[in-house]
C-alpha cells in the first residue's frame, strides 16, 4: 500500500517479506527487504524508480490509485538493475512516450536488459529538471554499486534520493528509520555496506564529499531498499565514512570447515590462544559449510585479523573454504592481517594454497600458518593455543 511521505511525495515501492536471498542466491536478506519507488507531484509528476519484475503488475496497479498514468510526465532511472527498473516494461508499455531520465550508462544497461529502446535523456551530475516550484538535481554516482548509478536531489523536499547507497535490506511496516528495531537496522545496514559496497570503498568517499560539497540541506534520505531515514539522516551518512576507512573494530574472526573435526579443534584452541592473551578482543568462530556466508563477510570486516582453516583434500581444500576465499578476494578488504591453518594427512597443501590466495585477496599475511598432522593431540593443540596467543598480542585496541 502506498503511503505519503510529504505532500508532494508518494511512497509506491512493494514490501516483499518472503525474500531470503538476493543477487541470485549470492546474498541472504533473512528480514525480506523493500523497493522503494516514488513519486513525486507538483505542476509536474515524476516516478523516480520502479520495482523488481515479479511485482510489476501490482506496481502498476498501486501506481494507478495514486495518479492517472497518463499524467506521469517523467521517469527517473536511478539505476539499471532489475530490482529497480523490473517495472519498466509494463510501466513503458502503457506510457511509451514518457521521457526515461539516467546517465549515459544507465541507457547501455536498460538496453542490455530489456532491449527497447525507450525515449531515453541523457543526465550529468548537476543538471536540474524543473517540475514546478520543486526541481529534481541529478547526480552521477558510478561504481555505487554499478557504472549506471546515480542520485537525484528534490529542492523543496529535501530529499536525496539515493538509490543503493544507504539502503538495506529490511522489510518493515514502518518504513522510517525511528519506526524499526535500531539494532536489527544497523545490522543489515552494516551487512549491506561490507558485502556489497566494501569494494567502492574510495567511491564512497568521494561521493559523499562531493554532495557536502553542494550545499544542499537534508531533511531525509530515500535509498531504494529498506528504511527511510528521516530520523537524523546525517547518521547513515557519518556511519558510511567511517566504514569506508578501512574499518576495523577490536575483533578476530577464525572461518573453518572440517572433515573429521581436526581442524575443528585446532580452530578452537586458536580462539583460546587469542582470548588468553587478550580478553578485551572479540573472537568469533564460523563454520563455513554451516553459517551464513554474508553474516561471515559482515564479521571479517568488523575484525582486525582473519585466520582460515580447512584440512587438505584432494591438494587443496574444502569447497566452502574455496568460495569464502572467493568472496574475500573480490571485495578487496584493506587494513587486515590473516594466516591459515588446517588438519592433514599424508601430503598438507592446504594451509599453502589458503595463505597465498588470502595474499592475494589483499590482507597482511603474517605468518606460514600453522598445521598439525591427522587427528591433533595435546601438544599440537597447545601449539595452536601459542599460535593464537602471537596474534592477541599482536592486535592493539
Amino acid at each position: 500500500m502506498s503511503f505519503k511521505i510529504t505532500d508532494a511525495v508518494t511512497w509506491v515501492g512493494k514490501r516483499d517479506w518472503e525474500l531470503r536471498h538476493f543477487h541470485g542466491q549470492e546474498y541472504s536478506t533473512h528480514r525480506g527487504s523493500t523497493y522503494n519507488a516514488y513519486l513525486v507531484q507538483d505542476e509536474k509528476t515524476a516516478l523516480v524508480e520502479t520495482v523488481w519484475g515479479p511485482f510489476a503488475g501490482e506496481f502498476i496497479e498501486q501506481l494507478k490509485s495514486v495518479v492517472d498514468l497518463s499524467r506521469i510526465d517523467y521517469v527517473i532511472a536511478n539505476h539499471a538493475e532489475s530490482d529497480h527498473s523490473g517495472g519498466l516494461p509494463e510501466l513503458m508499455r502503457l506510457i511509451p512516450e514518457v521521457p526515461v531520465y539516467c546517465t549515459q550508462n544507465g541507457v547501455k544497461s536498460l538496453k542490455g536488459h530489456y532491449h527497447q529502446d525507450w525515449n531515453f535523456q541523457v543526465v550529468k551530475t548537476g543538471q536540474r529538471l524543473s517540475l514546478g516550484a520543486r526541481e529534481l538535481i541529478f547526480i552521477e554516482a558510478p561504481m555505487l554499486h554499478w557504472p549506471d548509478t546515480m542520485f537525484c536531489y528534490l529542492t523543496g523536499e529535501d530529499i536525496l534520493f539515493s538509490n543503493d547507497a544507504f539502503g538495506h535490506h529490511l522489510a518493515s511496516e514502518g518504513m522510517y528509520n525511528d519506526l524499526v528495531d535500531p539494532c536489527a537496522l544497523m545490522e543489515e545496514c552494516i551487512k549491506y555496506y561490507a558485502n556489497i559496497l566494501t569494494p567502492f570503498s574510495a567511491q564512497v568517499k568521494r561521493k559523499i564529499e562531493e554532495f557536502a560539497g553542494l550545499g544542499l540541506p537534508l531533511k531525509m534520505i530515500c535509498p531504494s531498499h529498506g528504511t527511510i531515514w528521516r530520523d537524523n539522516p546525517m547518521q547513515i551518512v557519518k556511519q558510511y565514512l567511517t566504514w569506508a576507512g578501512n574499518y576495523q573494530e577490536h575483533q578476530a574472526v577464525i572461518v573453518y570447515d572440517t572433515m573429521w573435526n581436526g581442524t575443528r579443534r585446532m580452530a578452537e584452541a586458536i580462539a583460546e590462544g587469542m582470548s588468553q592473551a587478550d580478553p578485551s578482543l572479540a573472537v568469533k568462530l564460523y563454520n563455513a559449510a554451516r553459517a551464513d556466508k554474508n553474516d561471515i563477510i559482515t564479521e571479517v570486516f568488523r575484525s582486525k585479523v582473519l585466520l582460515v582453516g580447512s584440512p587438505t583434500i584432494n591438494r587443496g581444500y574444502l569447497s566452502s573454504i574455496g568460495g569464502f576465499l572467493e568472496l574475500v578476494r573480490g571485495l578487496g578488504f584493506k587494513n587486515k592481517k590473516a594466516a591459515a591453518f588446517g588438519a592433514y594427512g599424508w601430503s598438507g597443501e592446504s594451509v599453502r594454497l589458503m595463505t597465498a590466495q588470502l595474499n592475494e585477496a589483499g590482507f597482511e599475511v603474517v605468518n606460514d600458518g600453522i598445521r598439525a598432522m591427522w587427528n591433533p593431540d595435546g601438544d599440537a593443540l597447545e601449539q595452536c593455543r601459542a599460535f593464537g596467543r602471537g596474534f592477541g598480542q599482536g592486535l592493539t585496541v
